[in-house]
């Protein structure tokens, strides 16, 4: 894995949750013992024939202290074509981080064979975390000086410097979930290049994830944009609205969702926002708009467990939709061989928003077969 870009064959990389293990802010927030689990385990169902709880098969309710469990995760990841995970990644500023035992301890456990790296997912945290809406603040995203960019990079070094750490063209691929909100992002950047290159890297491979400014992406050749630009802003269990507030679109939706009764007279969300999976998908699935763009597929979603009736759900998310939906996006990119050759799965285990790769008690391994199956289809 050394240089996705001139490898023929198309690599998958999946995101993947930390958040299997108790952590004193999360029992103070949630209460003891609180993990992704907890709101899996709660969930139930809000329509006829709408499939919850959805509960974990072969792992169970793991807690990711035990290294087993990466080590069994990895294991059955590599076995069925996932050629890496992506870790999400919380540095809020100073020397804060949270949800960072997976990662380090990973490090450790050279058992653990498949490649990964991070996405530092750079957001404030706030109730809705939980999947309710609330303005408090529990730990907010901050921006520091020179010199705390240089102590994050230096917890990072470590990482970058292991064998297993995916790198593209002696570049260390680093994702970060809102870039623009980075103050000052070109100095940002610059510095993470310079000092990654005085450890001999060749600078960082930095792959944006939700961007507004997207001619700014396209002229610096060090930054990748991803479909996730489109995929996760839309998806956000907090997003009431799909087109621009106060706009004439946004207007008209508004009306038609409180006609329908999905919202109050406020605007407030009564019901899920349903799709039927194979036609959500395929809105989601159009060309590839430009050279640097990265697509992302999800096998299924639904944020029910943590949201309820304010969440969204794909309905019919079976493993035969689901390879129509990942042949297809195959298709598009080996026929845009100047992309890079990597296509982002949502997700490897992020349960209670129902995007997950990992065996489940209705479909045990079949969404993993998909992969494997058309891995095998490409090299024939």
């Amino acid at each position: 894995m050394t240089n996705y870009i001139k490898m023929s064959e198309i690599r998958f990389l999946a995101y993947y949750l930390p958040q299997y293990h108790p952590i004193p802010e999360n029992d103070e927030w949630w209460g003891k013992g609180f993990t992704e689990w907890t709101n899996v385990a709660k969930a139930k169902p809000l329509f006829r024939r709408h499939k919850q709880p959805k509960l974990p098969a072969d792992f169970g309710f793991y807690d990711l202290r035990l290294p087993e469990i990466q080590e069994k995760q990895s294991e059955l990841a590599l076995d069925y074509g996932i050629d890496g995970f992506i870790y999400y990644q919380y540095w809020f500023g100073g020397d804060k981080y949270l949800l960072e035992r997976p990662a380090e301890q990973m490090l450790e456990n050279k058992k653990v064979k498949i490649p990964f790296c991070f996405c530092w997912a750079n957001e404030t945290w706030k109730g809705i975390w939980h999947g309710v809406e609330s303005p408090d603040i529990l730990i907010e995203q901050e921006y520091g000086e020179d010199l705390d960019y240089r102590q994050y990079f230096d917890y990072l070094l470590p990482f970058f410097k292991d064998e297993r750490y995916i790198k593209v063209g002696n570049k260390p691929m680093f994702h970060i979930y809102r870039i623009d909100d980075i103050p000052n992002l070109e100095h940002f950047l610059e510095l993470f290049n310079f000092w990654a290159i005085q450890e001999g890297f060749n600078g960082v491979y930095f792959v944006a994830t939700i961007v507004n400014n997207i001619d700014f992406i396209k002229s610096n050749e060090f930054i990748f944009g991803q479909v996730g630009i489109d995929i996760f802003r839309r998806m956000r269990y907090n997003q009431d609205t799909w087109f621009k507030n106060g706009s004439f679109l946004n207007r008209i939706e508004m009306k038609y969702k409180s006609l329908i009764g999905y919202t109050n007279k406020i605007g407030e969300r009564r019901r899920p926002l349903i799709f039927d999976y194979k036609k959500g998908v395929k809105l989601l699935s159009q060309d590839i708009p430009h050279k640097k763009y990265i697509p992302c597929a999800f096998p299924n979603w639904d944020n029910s467990p943590r949201s309820g009736k304010k969440s969204l759900i794909f309905k019919n998310a079976t493993p035969n939709a689901w390879k129509e939906h990942l042949d297809h996006m195959i298709r598009i990119l080996k026929s845009k061989p100047e992309n890079p050759q990597i296509i982002i799965i949502k997700s490897w285990n992020e349960w209670a928003e129902g995007n997950y790769l990992e065996p489940d008690q209705e479909f045990g391994i079949s969404f993993l077969k998909v992969i494997k199956e058309l891995k095998l289809t490409q090299k024939n």
